[in-house]
């Protein structure tokens, strides 16, 4: 017994030494002398660009160390008479998976009317001056950015994205969340973006109807792999936090919504995360899992590559319902040559297996990648499975008070709270983890693992209480 429990301990320090980041934040002032206007100063002559920075960090809190290893930059552009403030949820999803987001806060008001023009060139002049401090010893990003940048925006910030991205060679992708036709034109401007774009919309957007706005942006569009998801029922300002002038104008412009806010973020957490992962981080199969993810119900996928990002998909074959004689075969597109692929049970088969989820492992010259692989008892077909950890959403994170949870499955699962040291700090029985909640303010700060049990399967997750 004893053996088992130190097992057990050294089990959960090796999990908690993966946890996803603290956040830390600092705020960078850019200028442009060529430009004047901008908002903030101390950043030399010409145009001040202020920025508010969330990075991968030691521990939480402003101007804390970076964390060890390096991460790619992802710049994002507010909305119109929106604060960067809005996208808290954003930054509080991607900084603890390995990413630093800088938001300028130039262009934010509301008279007089906002430059789009101007806050194009300062989304592209951030992502070219936080790339460049990878070189500065005097920098605390220094030797801490892998090289990968992409500039993401909502509605305004969304179509200032399309004129950041035009003729720009120095970033890797572009994301625009219900991007806006702007002044000038983002539609025009798309048709000189190369790089690979995605481009998320609510179909029941009356802010910037789809039609409208994001539809003929993306159609002009000269991406080498383009993406167009269409969120059913999804709203414009549901991408962002509450905000006064955004939920106003949508009251008023918007109807037949019927994704909640958490439910289209959660969407949008699921789609953005793996596509940043496979062009910002070369994770190689990240592409599969953004596909799996664009697959579910309420989503609408289009696409258009003709660069051939790696794919991989699985048919199971000699197989009929409730009978587990399943044998997968594998298809592989993109990548690079040769390639391999072996499965959790050994070899790079698998036949004749029972229901149940099955871990291949894909290599290549360039990179190795996991997938989950589900069979059914009613197999024919079988796609990749995000573990059941990437469909559960939790927020906030960090957190303060309490810990919410949004399951994309059912079932009862019991639910241990673990501190570093091992200890089970908080324990419930049997919840049902779709829309629960658990106070956690009562807990010393720090770090802690959340593990689900039942009778048939365990998984964690991580989180941080400032």
């Amino acid at each position: 017994m004893k053996k088992i429990y130190l097992a057990f301990l050294l089990l959960t320090a090796a999990e908690v030494s993966l946890a996803q980041f603290a956040i830390g934040s600092q705020t960078i002032t850019y200028n442009d002398p060529s430009r004047t206007g901008g908002v903030g100063s101390g950043g030399g002559p010409g145009r001040q660009i202020e920025c508010a920075v969330y990075y991968p960090a030691t521990s939480a809190g402003a101007n804390t160390p970076v964390a060890a290893g390096q991460f790619p930059i992802v710049v994002f552009g507010h909305g119109f008479a929106m604060e960067w403030s809005a996208y808290q949820n954003i930054w509080q999803h991607l900084v603890p998976n390995g990413f630093i987001m800088i938001f300028p806060k130039t262009e934010g008001s509301l008279i007089p009317a906002p430059s789009h023009n101007d806050f194009g060139l300062d989304l592209a002049l951030v992502s070219q001056r936080l790339l460049a401090e990878n070189d500065e010893p005097s920098s605390q990003f220094y030797q801490k950015i892998n090289g990968n940048s992409a500039i993401m925006g909502h509605s305004m910030g969304g179509g200032a994205t399309i004129l950041a991205a035009q003729n720009n060679s120095d970033i890797k992708t572009v994301i625009g969340l219900a991007p806006a036709e702007t002044n000038p034109s983002a539609v025009a401007a798309a048709e000189n973006v190369s790089v690979p774009a995605l481009v998320l919309s609510g179909s029941s957007d009356g802010v910037t109807p789809p039609n409208e706005h994001h539809i003929p942006i993306y159609n002009g569009l000269s991406s080498d792999c383009k993406s167009f998801v269409n969120m059913v029922g999804g709203a414009h300002c549901f991408f962002a936090n509450t905000n006064f002038f955004c939920d106003f104008g949508e009251g008023s412009a918007s109807t037949g919504i019927t994704l909640t806010r958490a439910q289209q973020q959660a969407q949008m957490n699921s789609l953005i995360t793996p596509w940043l992962n496979y062009y910002l981080k070369d994770s190689c199969l990240a592409y599969s899992q953004f596909n799996l993810a664009a697959s579910k119900s309420g989503l609408i996928l289009t696409q258009n590559c003709t660069s051939n990002p790696l794919l991989v998909s699985v048919t199971i074959t000699n197989a009929t319902n409730n009978q587990n004689n399943g044998s997968a075969t594998v298809t592989v597109t993109g990548g690079e040559e040769p390639s391999t692929i072996n499965w959790s049970t050994g070899g790079s088969t698998l036949e004749n297996v029972s229901a149940g989820n099955y871990t291949l492992t894909y290599s290549d010259a360039s990179c190795t990648g996991t997938l989950i692989v589900t069979i059914g008892n009613d197999v024919g077909s079988a796609n990749f499975e995000s573990p059941k950890e990437q469909k559960l959403l939790m927020y906030p994170n960090p957190t303060q008070h309490e810990i919410h949870f949004i399951a994309a499955f059912s079932g009862l699962f019991n639910i241990s709270i673990i501190d570093v040291g091992g200890r089970v700090v908080h324990f419930e029985n049997e919840i049902d983890l779709n829309h629960h909640s658990i106070a956690v303010g009562h807990l010393e700060s720090g770090l802690y693992l959340i593990q689900f049990s039942n009778e048939k399967e365990m998984f964690s997750k991580r989180f941080m209480l400032d």
